[in-house]
């Protein structure tokens, strides 16, 4: 890895460690945002061994300054959820292409990574698909089950949205992580239909 990568790398993780929001998993405790995106891009780099320079570091700053925009901020419903969640990206890229701009990285690097933090063209490029599955695994993995006992049988309708994002090989990973039972059943009848 050179060292302008991992500088870049550093900074995201820096930033994310102001996350006033804490994370715990397996008796450890740490900001929310640098625990995410740190799974984010061991998943990344699992789903594909040979990513890209633009892929590895768009896996460590999707979510980045996450917390700096409240949902509370935007209205309640669809709408209001889908006009907070372009302004998070937007927000996501913005800090990205800071640090990466700071860090010696030329302007078409800058575009590529914004094209992935901001999932452009799912569905067609592979590098934004990846993004994709291994957002969806990370929250399978550290956050689905104890996020489906409140919102009961909804939960299918959620998860039915999140894996029609992921392709086939994601599905794979998808069932391959431990879960509840209650969780697995939800999961199961979100794949079929």
């Amino acid at each position: 890895m050179d060292d302008r990568l991992q500088q870049a790398l550093l900074r995201f993780d820096q930033y994310n460690s102001a996350d006033p929001n804490l994370f715990s998993w397996q008796g450890e405790t740490c900001p929310q945002e640098l625990f995410l995106a740190q799974k984010l891009h061991e998943w990344v780099l699992k789903l594909a061994p040979d990513a890209s320079e633009p892929l590895i570091l768009a896996s460590r700053c999707q979510h980045i300054g996450r917390w700096e925009i409240a949902r509370k901020s935007y209205p309640e419903g669809r709408i209001g959820y889908l006009t907070w969640r372009k302004a998070l990206a937007r927000h996501h890229a913005g800090i990205a292409q800071d640090i990466l701009r700071e860090a010696g990285y030329p302007q078409d690097v800058l575009a590529r990574v914004t094209a992935i933090v901001m999932k452009q063209g799912i569905k067609q490029d592979a590098d934004v698909q990846t993004m994709e599955n291994a957002l969806c695994l990370v929250f399978l993995q550290y956050q689905y089950e104890d996020f489906h006992p409140a919102h009961g049988e909804k939960i299918v309708d959620i998860l039915k949205k999140s894996l029609l994002k992921m392709d086939a090989a994601g599905h794979k990973w998808a069932l391959t992580l431990p879960y509840s039972p209650a969780g697995m059943a939800h999961i199961e009848k979100a794949l079929a239909g």
